[in-house]
């Protein structure tokens, strides 16, 4: 078993050590992260100027790119090997509801996913590591529950952990994604010379919190698995866009 390792925290986070702890003696690691945190680059490539691969002194690959980067420059040619299993985070913050179309943890195992590697991404429910011990325990145990029982097809996994004592965790919950309203508006401010700029706002409040939902099974301080999938065409509008996408109109 070859595990790939990565995050969207960056190399140094308290995160990604907890997790190579959580796979120690689950197989083969190789860790291959951001050099600097990417929070929110969800799965930008970066193609306008070359990726250097560094290696720290623990051993962890560290490039300057996006977590999609690593997780595509691993499997495209810097690895002599596939991987049979890739893991991402643990990430400092939830990635609930449309969070996930955002994070950089979930899009860095999304790209294991799309070259047909089981992925799953961990992220920690509220900023500051704090319970950090008990996310790693969950980490552990979600992998070895995937290679007693691997899903049939391509696997993509959502994890959110409620940052409570191990002891209060009340058991795991499958889900679907929530939903939030649209987030507040921008932070206005200025530069020391006057110019305008524009600081992203809040996360908007959650609309959809359900008690099926990854939002609503946090609440009750159970651990979130949400399985994901990467194909966005709208089925249901397929016959109404077909109404009227027909043949070009005469006048042109």
């Amino acid at each position: 078993m070859r595990i790939l390792v990565t995050n969207d925290d960056g190399y140094n986070a308290l995160g990604i050590e907890a997790l190579v702890e959580a796979m120690k003696g689950l197989g083969e690691l190789t860790v291959v992260a951001p050099e600097t945190n990417h929070s929110g680059a969800s799965n930008s490539l970066t193609l306008n100027r070359p990726l250097s691969v560094r290696q720290a002194a623990n051993g962890f690959y560290f490039i300057n790119g996006t977590p999609s980067d690593c997780v595509h420059i691993a499997l495209t040619g810097m690895l002599d090997f596939r991987p049979d299993l890739v893991v991402s985070g643990i990430n400092n913050g939830a990635n609930l509801g449309e969070d996930t179309l955002y994070s950089g943890t979930v899009a860095a195992a999304s790209e294991g996913y799309l070259f047909g590697i089981p992925s799953i991404a961990f992220s920690l429910v509220r900023k500051g590591w704090e319970h950090l011990d008990a996310a790693t325990h969950i980490a552990r145990e979600v992998v070895q529950r995937h290679l007693a029982q691997p899903l049939q097809g391509n696997t993509l996994l959502n994890v959110n952990i409620p940052s409570v004592p191990l002891i209060d965790i009340q058991g795991y919950a499958v889900t679907r994604l929530g939903k939030r309203h649209p987030s507040e508006p921008v932070v206005k401010s200025t530069t020391p010379y006057g110019e305008p700029v524009y600081w992203i706002g809040p996360v908007g409040m959650v609309s959809d919190s359900a008690g099926d939902t990854d939002f609503g099974v946090i609440e009750q301080n159970k651990v979130s698995i949400t399985p994901l999938r990467l194909d966005l065409t709208h089925f249901e509008q397929l016959a109404g866009v077909s109404a009227w996408a027909g043949p070009l109109c005469e006048s042109r």
